[in-house]
């Protein structure tokens, strides 16, 4: 009888050992080409020096990165830390980045529903985020910003003015847009050190400014651009 049971516990190991097996979350690291994910996948550490990132609907992952290549991230998707040099970054519905959010050249898109638990930057692109809370700060130099309706930065806003420690970058003459849409709060300093426009609803709530004077409006979307 004894020996039956001991032969019975090995099975039962073996097969939790097989079982976690085949859960263990995997890397994909690579040099050249792009990465993708299946939906709903475990993964760890996704990189590639030339390609895109995907991270499909429902996965979780450790930290994404890339250097020449955009990184797009589904809907209900848990990461860690999404970055890239030379791309965009587009995050889907109810993502859970617990790190940060960062490019160099090329916008950010968040949609709505997604918590990002750490700063959201670029340097050379647009950003918009729509009902998407952010827990650090957003730090851009040259593209329009919104922070969209329904949005939270428990941070501030900073627009940095590019300097030559920065990669050679075309920066626009046009004045930036920043738009902080309906219903949307930076609880933190927003510090503007070039010029923009910066409009803000009225059911906005924002922390104290420097370097640009807020211009309220009470539409459902920011005044068209025109002169500026």
């Amino acid at each position: 009888m004894t020996s039956i049971r001991t032969l019975c516990l090995a099975l039962v190991l073996v097969a939790f050992a097989h079982a976690g097996s085949a859960l263990a979350a995997e890397d994909i690291v690579r040099t050249n080409g792009a990465v993708a994910t299946t939906a709903g996948g475990k993964y760890d550490r996704l990189a590639t020096t030339n390609g895109s990132i995907r991270l499909a609907d429902g996965v979780t992952a450790g930290p994404a990165s890339t250097v020449n290549g955009s990184i797009t991230a589904g809907n209900d998707v848990t990461g860690e830390r999404l970055s890239t040099v030379n791309g965009s970054i587009r995050i889907g519905e109810r993502a859970r980045i617990s790190g940060s959010v960062e490019t160099v050249n090329g916008s950010v898109l968040i949609d709505r529903g997604s918590r990002i638990g750490g700063d959201v930057g670029n340097v050379n692109g647009a950003m918009g985020l729509i009902a998407t809370e952010v827990l650090g700060d957003i730090e851009m130099s040259n593209g329009d910003l919104t922070v969209g309706i329904g949005s939270h930065v428990h941070g501030g806003v900073r627009v940095r003015k590019a300097g030559s420690n920065w990669m050679p970058i075309r920066v626009s003459t046009r004045r930036q847009r920043v738009i902080i849409g309906p219903g949307a709060v930076v609880e933190g300093p927003l510090a503007f050190e070039r010029e923009v426009v910066l409009y803000v609803h009225d059911t906005a709530r924002i922390g104290e400014v420097t370097g640009a004077e807020p211009v309220r409006y009470s539409t459902p979307t920011a005044p068209p651009r025109g002169e500026d």
